[in-house]
């Protein structure tokens, strides 16, 4: 796919940076009911107070709203460097969705939209955002810069994969991975959205491409992006029933029931694995829901974002 050709967006992205916005601002309004209480839109203009710090630039009005300690920060100490990377290999597209909507997104909808929005919090606070977008190939890259038309070109970027299916495109996360950490110069928070569903490959394999990237100094979050209902739980009503995958084509024909437990203590077994291998390499594992509002994505790149800076 030449993703910087021409156009041809579904009509849920044909303004995305508006529609990133609107999911921002929704975000927003209601961060009263979320940790970030009283933080406000400006939320990158402070950090967490650390003990034994200088008392000099603690915000006390904010203190007073918040009951927490926040210090001051300036321009200059808050811009940063942030790589996001989207998985777009054919399971991504999964499940099958006619017309997609902000209540009803498959992973690749919700992975393009999540990552809009934190391109728009990172254009407000004048940060440099790349991308790079993989499945089996790694058809895109753009470095991290700051200016208006590369933001609009990442926008645009984002558009076309979220309403372009890719069939039979597989998965080569560790590869590409590696790729993208050989080609980081500078020191960046890098984001992944991903179902990390691949063939073949072992957690530890996967976890080294990672590893590669913590080893040069950056920093990493992986949103591990599924649809829970499905994927997870199982939770298919029980009559026969084929099962493709949409990677390799090989499908297999059965009874739901006669399968779920076994799938899904294999499921948490795999996801068991993810997480303890994150903690060891300093890795921040998130699992997120389609089903459920972005606000788990947003609280954890806040947090994440004032630890980098």
């Amino acid at each position: 796919m030449d993703l910087q050709g021409e156009l041809h967006k579904a009509p849920l992205f044909e303004n995305l940076p508006l529609l990133a916005r609107q999911v921002v601002e929704g975000y927003i309004s209601g961060i009263h009911k979320s940790p970030f209480h009283g933080y406000s839109a400006e939320f990158a203009e402070h950090k967490i107070y650390n003990p034994g710090e200088s008392t000099k630039h603690i915000d006390w009005k904010l203190f007073a709203k918040t009951d927490k300690l926040f210090t001051k920060r300036y321009e200059e100490e808050t811009n940063l460097r942030c790589h996001l990377v989207v998985d777009h290999s054919a399971s991504m597209y999964y499940p099958s969705v006619a017309n997609q909507g902000l209540d009803h997104l498959n992973k690749m909808g919700f992975s393009v939209l999540a990552a809009a929005a934190l391109m728009q919090l990172l254009k407000k606070q004048r940060d440099a955002v790349g991308l790079s977008v993989f499945s089996d190939t790694y058809p895109y890259y753009a470095p991290e810069k700051g200016s208006e038309r590369h933001y609009q070109m990442l926008f645009n970027a984002l558009g076309r994969i979220g309403s372009e299916p890719q069939h039979n495109a597989g998965t080569d996360l560790h590869t590409h991975l590696h790729l993208i950490a050989e080609k980081l110069k500078r020191r960046s928070l890098v984001v992944l959205f991903s179902d990390l569903f691949q063939d073949r490959v072992e957690d530890e394999v996967l976890f080294d491409a990672l590893r590669h990237l913590k080893y040069n100094k950056h920093e990493v979050i992986v949103f591990h992006v599924t649809d829970k209902a499905s994927e997870l739980d199982f939770d298919f009503e029980n009559i026969p029933r084929k099962f493709v995958d949409v990677e390799s084509g090989q499908a297999v024909d059965l009874y739901p029931e006669a399968v779920r437990d076994a799938y899904r203590e294999a499921l948490a077994e795999y996801v068991k694995n993810l997480k303890l291998i994150s903690a060891r390499y300093g890795i921040k594992y998130v699992g997120v829901d389609i089903a459920e509002p972005f606000a788990r994505v947003f609280n954890t790149f806040l947090v994440e974002r004032q630890r980098f800076v």
